[in-house]
């Protein structure tokens, strides 16, 4: 059973099995991840605990009434083993690495994109104001005859106004 549902079946927190085991210095059986794996008798030993504990016995102080037994922790650490956590972490590495590529070339096919987007917009951009500095041109070159003819038909009116003048005097 493992540390959760011994909690559990107890009525205390993960947390606090873990520390009695500590505590009191009980020999645990541990799976490979390193885990306690709790036997019937671990169970019954952890009851006795929580039984003492709520009679207000202190935890250094509690005794328990084991029967002889050691803990095995099982040796999954073998050359063989060791080889093969290596192999998978060098598969894991390069799978990464292989990933971390594949992202960065996607990253740089993006941005290449939006640039080659940007570049179109500023090709439209610099194409309009090219025609408004047309336009503009054209307007200030109406503009300038539109006032020299103005200006003509001020002289005409002056002289045809002049030429009255001299003839019937003012």
């Amino acid at each position: 059973m493992n540390t959760r549902s011994v909690a559990e079946l107890l009525g205390i927190s993960t947390s606090t099995v873990q520390r009695w085991v500590k505590q009191l210095n009980l020999e645990m059986e541990r799976n490979e991840l390193g885990h306690f794996v709790f036997s019937e008798e671990d169970i019954e030993l952890l009851k006795q605990v929580k039984t003492q504990l709520h009679e207000g016995i202190l935890l250094q102080d509690i005794t328990l009434a084991k029967n002889k037994r050691t803990g095995t922790v099982k040796n999954f650490h073998t050359e063989t083993n060791v080889d093969e956590l290596a192999d998978k972490i060098h598969r894991i590495e390069t799978s990464l690495n292989q990933k971390a590529d594949s992202v960065v070339s996607y990253q740089l096919l993006q941005h290449r994109h939006e640039m080659e987007e940007l570049q179109k917009q500023i090709a439209l951009l610099n194409e309009r104001i090219s025609q408004m500095e047309v336009l503009l041109k054209k307007e200030s070159e109406i503009a300038i005859t539109d006032e020299l003819n103005i200006n003509k038909e001020k002289k005409s009116s002056r002289k045809k106004k002049n030429f009255f003048q001299m003839i019937f005097g003012s």
